[in-house]
């Protein structure tokens, strides 16, 4: 989302700039029309380049990285969103109804890691195994079953490879969540703090209360 929003800010403040001395150089100075395309192509592209490196600049600064650092995670997102899109890729040639769910659950849980990790790239060293190991294992070992599964000749022992191939899947979807936990973990354990600071003001607030009011009710009872 930030990217996106980085990506429009860049070419709505250089658009304006860059089109309006592309006029002024025809109309005002009498340039030519190649010319005057030059220097707005210069403009346009030295302009998004310019605002790009100083987005990118503002972005590590508050993240707290170096430049090297969040690239290599960016460059690890596009990875793996192109491992996702192969995943993907292979929901019609698994055959079988639990295959399926299995590739689907593959397929979403990996999403939300890295939508978590885009947004967030800091919690790419909470979910190293998933970028490096993980999502790999899960791309190679249904590709594998998607070839097993499209096999005319279903022999036993590629029945008995079949079941195998699922049965570890399934393992790697657990570490697939495993490391969906983990990119959350931080955002829990904040989330719990906030909960039980909540609840201890509540409850000073409720004590506080509650001792205002019992010298009223002494003196009520005195009265009567």
């Amino acid at each position: 989302m930030k990217t996106a929003k980085q990506f429009f800010m860049r070419h709505f403040i250089v658009a304006p700039v860059s089109f309006g001395t592309y006029f002024f150089l025809l109309l005002a100075t009498g340039m030519g029309p190649f010319a005057a395309t030059g220097v707005l192509i210069a403009m346009y592209l030295g302009g998004t380049f310019t605002i790009k490196q100083l987005q990118l600049h503002s972005t590590v600064k508050q993240l707290g990285m170096t430049r090297s650092e969040y690239q290599h995670i960016q460059l690890q997102l596009q990875e793996a969103k192109q491992k996702i899109k192969k995943l993907n890729s292979l929901y019609g040639q698994v055959r079988s109804v639990q295959a399926f769910r299995q590739v689907y659950e593959l397929s979403n849980i990996s999403r939300k890691v890295i939508t978590i990790v885009r947004n967030d790239p800091k919690k790419f060293y909470q979910t190293e195994q998933f970028f490096y190991a993980h999502l790999d294992s899960a791309v190679e070992l249904t590709s594998k079953y998607a070839l097993l599964a499209n096999q005319q000749l279903k022999e036993k022992e590629v029945r008995i490879a079949l079941q195998h191939t699922r049965e570890t899947i399934t393992d790697v979807t657990q570490q697939l969540e495993s490391d969906l936990q983990d990119a959350l973990s931080t955002d829990l354990a904040a989330l719990q703090m906030e909960l039980d600071y909540v609840d201890v003001t509540m409850a000073r607030k409720k004590k506080l209360l509650n001792s205002k009011e019992e010298p009223l009710d002494d003196r009520k009872q005195a009265n009567e």
